[in-house]
């Protein structure tokens, strides 16, 4: 098939740190080029990828302190986009709901990836409007507050099978991993830590946005068994969660999917995370991780990490998180919008 994959220009693809969206958009992308499908990326014109590339800004606009306005570079993409339509069999967004309304009004298919959390009230006029534009889920749990969006599927994401791969060596801290902000519970990771008398170490970002809670909130407790390493890219993710005895996710938000839980599964490491949003959906309970309800269960899971066999964990990922599994669901998914767009074929009567 003829692809168009179109992300957002926020980061590059592959980000060159944090970036959840963009990773997954490349992990698609690349197999489904490895798959023989000839596939074009819309990103900013510092990613790296196997697709054509279509450079719709110079660099990702985060590292870009030129930018005061990031709408006008995403502007400037979907008219880029729409210019090239017709060299392509189907269109895969993942910038929420900016292709709805043009789009939705060309005969070309498309289908749109939500990434974000959809609980937000301003949603609720916009899915009422275009109830009948085609997206996918990456949890079921995430569809919950729009059951009148047109969700045609849950499509789990997927890694490389061999990007990140169990190193050996003693497992004896419990990490933290992804951004620090209030959703994401750094303090209560801490906490638990402490109360458990583990090493904790936190690979995380620090956004501007989230600059004040890490000041008042987490610096304090820095130190004391506790390290934060700050941001790290692939290469450096293998050695880090393995040797962790577990991921800690204390979350308190309904997070989407989580790809930080798939990571740790691909080195054989078990996750105790908060039963919020896609955790039941990702993290089997005694399998490869511990569903909990607050910070004193978790405390009192720590003793159970010992109980979870790496092996089994890695053999998991494998089953159920590659990107090969996730190029296939959506390879379904745009035979079956393709196939929808065809002219129906009409009977004519002979005279």
């Amino acid at each position: 098939m003829r692809i168009a994959q179109i992300a957002p220009l926020h980061e590059a693809v592959p980000p060159k740190l944090y970036g959840g969206t963009e990773r997954v958009v490349s992990f698609l992308t690349e197999e489904l080029v490895n798959l023989g499908h000839e596939v074009t990326l819309f990103a900013s014109g510092d990613s790296v990828t196997s697709a054509e590339l279509h450079p719709s800004w110079p660099r990702a606009l985060r590292l870009d302190p030129a930018i005061r306005d990031p709408i006008a570079p995403h502007m400037l993409m979907m008219e880029h986009v729409a210019r090239r339509m017709d060299d392509f069999d189907v269109l895969h967004f993942h910038m929420d709901y900016w292709p709805f309304s043009f789009f939705s009004r060309q005969s070309k298919p498309f289908v749109t990836t939500l990434h974000g959390r959809l609980d937000l009230p301003e949603l609720q006029p916009v899915f009422n409007t275009f109830n009948k534009v085609p997206v996918v889920s990456i949890s079921d749990s995430q569809r919950r507050p729009l059951p009148q969006a047109n969700f045609v599927r849950t499509v789990l994401h997927g890694l490389p099978a061999n990007l990140l791969t169990p190193t050996p060596g003693p497992r004896d801290y419990l990490a933290f991993l992804g951004r620090i902000c209030p959703e994401k519970g750094a303090d209560k990771a801490i906490r638990i830590a402490r109360a458990a008398g583990i090493k904790l170490k936190i690979a995380a970002k620090i956004d501007k946005v989230d600059a004040e809670y890490f000041e008042h909130q987490i610096r304090p407790l820095l130190g004391d068994g506790v390290e934060l390493i700050g941001e790290i890219n692939d290469s450096q993710k293998s050695g880090f969660l393995s040797g962790a005895c577990g991921l800690l996710m204390p979350i308190d938000w309904p997070e989407p999917f989580g790809l930080v839980m798939i990571e740790a599964m691909a080195c054989g490491t078990p996750v105790i995370a908060f039963n919020r949003g896609s955790v039941p959906e990702v993290i089997e309970d005694g399998l490869t991780g511990l569903i909990v309800e607050d910070e004193t269960s978790a405390m009192a899971a720590i003793s159970r990490l010992r109980d979870l066999d790496p092996r089994a964990i890695r053999q998991r990922f494998e089953t159920r998180f590659t990107a090969r599994r996730m190029a296939e669901d959506y390879l379904s998914i745009y035979r079956q919008q393709a196939n929808r767009n065809r002219p129906k074929l009409r009977i004519v009567a002979g005279e």
